[in-house]
Formats: structure tokens, C-alpha cells, sequence
């Protein structure tokens, strides 16, 4: 069997375009538009611009949550943007997103509208926006809230860019690097499935932001519906997570919020635009 070259590094990095793997047509080493394209805008003050990936989601869970808590304020637009055909480089989204990442939301009921990006800053601008929702008052529990909205911020990357990537959807499989993120991600996994064997949720007793930032990632990934690495990571070692991830799928304003600029699954689980409740009534299943 041939050994594997190793990789020396030139002296100044280029970009080739087509390395990258499934995702080399959208990547980029340069930021900006790449084309004229105004966004659409709908009839609430509310306008979100995203698609149901795990960050997505987290955003969709949080407004469908508030209009459930009866937050009438909280009614939205959301827009679906196709991110594997560019549309986060229009120039619309990138006026909202100089980043082009989703989801992107537009707050018009400001006297400017307001632009949120990143999905952590979402979620605390929404929570603050109706009166503290979902965050706890206490400082030491807000504080433990926010900790953890923190740590899926800084832990996620290595569990899509590191180890989705290279366990899915790099173009050459290597035991290095796979086998690096996939020791990193069982370590976060352990770490939620402690704090969840003490808590009901993952900041204390009661159900907040941090859960729906974290649910979307590490609960999809202990039910196999990224990356199908279920059974190679042995996700079900983490009981604690298990229940915690059963527990919230079950909440109503989570079923839908997770339909929300779906475009792919079971059709009977997909909404790609959402401008009014009544919208989920319209969703049918195939056949």
C-alpha cells in the first residue's frame, strides 16, 4: 500500500477554486457581494432571512416560542435563502450580513431598522426586545445562561466545520483529522450530557436560549440527522442528552420552528417561507 504524501505548505497561500469539496462552489477567501439583489420584505416588522441548517433553526424555535408565550410583536417573515446556489452574496443579504452567513433578521420596527446577524446575537436581541423571554432575571442564572449560549457558539465550529466536514463532505477521508474532531466532539458531548444528569435543562430548571441554541446542533446529532455519525461516535453513551434532546423536540413551538425554511426531508416536515401562522396549516405530506 502507498503511503500517504505528506502536505508541505508553500510559502504563500492560493485559493483553488475547485478544492473544497461539496461546498468549494460557495467558498471564498474574500468577502462582498457578488451580485445586485434586493431582498424581499413582507408584512411584519419582523424580517428573517435564513434556511433550516442547525443555526437557522435555533433562530425559527425562538420566534415561534415567544408567539407562543403570546408575544403578538414577535409575528414574522421568513424568507428562505438558498446558500448552495450563493444567495447569501447578494447584496441585499450582505447589507444585512456583511458576513453572508444565515440566518440574517430586520427589525423595521425601529425608527432604523435594525440588523441582527450571527444567531447567538439574535437570540439575545429577540429575548431583550420582549422583555427578557427565556433568559432568567437572577444575575448568577443569566449569567449561567449566557455561558452556555457561549460555549455552543465557540463549540459548534468544531462539530460542523471540523468534524461534519471532514467526516461528510471533504472530497479525501483522513484518519487525522477525523479522528482529532471526532475525540473533540464525544468531549462536548460528555460535557452537556453531565450538566444535563444535573439539570432538567441546560442552564438550571428552566427552559431558555441556551437550550435553543444548543438543541439544533447536538440534538440533531445524537438522533442521526446530520452527518450520519451516529453510531460512530456512539451517541447513545450520552443518556442525559438523549432525554433532554426527546424532551424539547416535543414542545409544539419547536415542531414548528424546526419547519420553517425547510427544504428537504419528509415534505410533510417543510415550510420554506413562513409570513403568517395559519401557513402550517397549508404543509402537506406527499402522496
Amino acid at each position: 500500500m502507498t503511503e500517504p504524501i505528506a502536505y508541505a505548505p508553500p510559502k504563500v497561500w492560493v485559493w483553488d477554486k475547485e478544492n473544497g469539496g461539496k461546498f468549494a462552489n460557495i467558498n471564498r477567501p474574500i468577502s462582498g457581494a457578488t451580485h445586485e439583489k434586493d431582498l424581499p420584505v413582507g408584512k411584519h416588522p419582523l424580517q428573517l432571512y435564513s434556511l433550516a441548517t442547525p443555526n437557522g433553526v435555533k433562530v425559527t424555535v425562538m420566534l415561534e416560542e415567544l408567539l407562543s408565550a403570546g408575544h403578538t410583536g414577535a409575528e414574522y417573515d421568513a424568507w428562505l435563502v438558498r446558500i448552495h446556489d450563493g444567495e447569501q452574496f447578494g447584496s441585499g443579504f450582505v447589507a444585512v450580513n456583511p458576513n453572508s452567513k444565515i440566518p440574517a433578521l430586520l427589525d423595521r420596527s425601529t425608527p432604523t431598522p435594525t440588523r441582527v446577524f450571527e444567531s447567538g446575537a439574535i437570540l439575545m436581541y429577540l429575548s431583550d426586545k420582549f422583555g427578557g423571554a427565556f433568559m432568567p432575571r437572577a444575575p448568577e442564572k443569566r449569567a449561567e445562561c449566557l455561558s452556555w449560549l457561549f460555549w455552543q457558539m465557540g463549540s459548534a465550529p468544531y462539530l460542523g466545520g471540523g468534524f461534519g466536514h471532514f467526516y461528510a463532505y471533504a472530497p479525501e477521508k483522513f484518519e487525522y483529522p477525523i479522528n482529532r474532531f471526532a475525540m473533540e466532539v464525544k468531549r462536548q458531548l460528555d460535557v452537556l450530557d453531565k450538566q444535563l444528569g444535573r439539570n432538567e435543562f441546560v442552564a438550571g430548571t428552566d427552559y431558555t436560549i441556551a437550550d435553543m441554541a444548543i438543541w439544533p446542533w447536538y440534538g440533531a446529532l445524537v438522533k442521526g440527522l446530520i452527518y450520519g455519525a451516529a453510531e460512530f461516535l456512539a451517541v447513545h453513551e450520552y443518556k442525559n442528552v438523549m432525554r433532554w434532546t426527546d424532551a424539547i423536540a416535543q414542545r409544539p413551538a419547536v415542531k414548528r420552528g424546526r419547519m420553517v425554511n425547510r427544504i428537504s426531508g419528509d415534505p410533510a416536515s417543510q415550510l420554506p417561507e413562513r409570513h403568517d401562522a395559519g401557513d402550517f396549516a397549508k404543509v402537506k405530506p406527499a402522496g
